[in-house]
């Protein structure tokens, strides 16, 4: 089941054997290829598990909220939590500046007021055990000004302006030893790089060092092969404690975008129906014609990808089935560290118990 939130009152409520997955839109009605990404990445695990969610008699409901434009954000179940993926989307990343004038506000005009009920949901998120988030892009950004970490910083002509396409991120030490990002870690080499698809105008750089209860997974590096640079673009907040899975976990690159050839026909025809105009086409086609153009960057890409979206969105997803499952008494074989969640440099979808043993 899917349905948008536009506004308080749109939100849905509990249903039992009915498990609820939010999506945070942060494109503030701006044409984007992402959210229908992350909706179309939340049905293919739910297609995945049709067989199983009918013999369990469960559902997986998944509301969009216009969060930037009224809808409110999702409420966190006491007894559940819940999980929710936010997206990228335009503009300044303080609402507060999107006059429709400054020049990193790319003409939005918004109102700030959702800013503090996004950041009381966040709180509530990261409180709750089973209180999940994945931020992307923009979201990252709001979440470094939630936790108070980092400062955005329009990126200038010395950067190379806005940072589109195929880039790389450096990994840090931590990564070396995470209970979950070792095994990306182990597959980027001696370099540390990995691929990330990169549309963003802001650099996130942090204030100091970082507290002790967030982690930096990644940074920037200037330019493919550059040096790392300054600007932090994966952090964690917050990990399950079972399986240090993370269950709070920003990142400032495109994840979302996969399986390339669908999306260029989706722009395409988005663009011939008049729904988006020239600039926006051409910038985005240039992006993902380059990734189609390079197989090794292409599956590159959807190693990045598996590690900080989809085997963290799949393996949640599955534990939160497995609870309700059993909280209802219903049957459900299928465990969240033995079902395939992450593909590995070879091409394999390995579960988290499989690269424990592969890598």
């Amino acid at each position: 089941m899917y349905q948008r939130v536009r506004t308080r009152e749109d939100a849905p409520a509990p249903e039992a054997g009915t498990l609820e997955v939010a999506v945070l839109d942060m494109n503030h009605g701006w044409p984007n290829l992402g959210h229908a990404a992350v909706v179309r990445s939340l049905r293919q695990v739910v297609c995945d598990l049709r067989s199983t969610l009918a013999d369990a008699d469960l559902r997986v409901r998944v509301s969009s909220y216009d969060v930037r434009r009224g809808s409110g954000p999702p409420a966190v179940g006491a007894d559940d939590g819940l999980l929710c993926v936010g997206t990228g989307g335009p503009g300044h990343l303080d609402p507060r500046r999107n006059d429709g004038c400054d020049p990193g506000s790319q003409g939005i005009t918004e109102d700030p007021a959702w800013e503090p009920d996004v950041f009381r949901c966040f709180d509530a998120l990261r409180a709750h055990p089973e209180g999940v988030l994945l931020g992307i892009c923009h979201s990252f950004g709001i979440m470094c000004r939630w936790l108070g970490v980092a400062d955005a910083h329009l990126r200038g002509p010395e950067k190379g302006g806005k940072s589109a396409g195929i880039m790389e991120n450096a990994l840090t030490p931590a990564t070396r030893t995470h209970p979950w990002f070792r095994f990306l870690s182990q597959q980027a080499g001696v370099s540390q790089r990995i691929a990330v698809l990169d549309s963003r105008l802001y650099d996130l750089l942090p204030h100091d060092e970082l507290p002790a209860t967030v982690t930096a997974i990644a940074h920037e590096t200037l330019g493919v092969g550059g040096p790392i640079g300054p600007a932090l673009t994966m952090l964690e907040v917050e990990r399950d404690p079972a399986d240090g899975m993370p269950r709070i976990l920003g990142v400032n690159h495109h994840p979302e975008i996969v399986n390339r050839p669908r999306q260029l026909a989706l722009l395409r025809r988005r663009h011939a129906a008049g729904k988006i105009d020239d600039r926006w086409y051409e910038e985005r086609r240039h992006t993902l014609m380059e990734a189609l153009d390079d197989r090794n960057g292409e599956q590159q890409l959807a190693l990045t990808s598996s590690f900080s979206l989809h085997g963290p969105l799949r393996y949640h997803l599955l534990r939160r089935l497995r609870l309700t499952a059993e909280a209802l008494g219903r049957p459900w074989p299928l465990h969240e560290r033995t079902t395939p969640l992450a593909m590995i440099a070879s091409g394999e979808v390995l579960s988290l118990d499989e690269l424990g043993a592969a890598l």
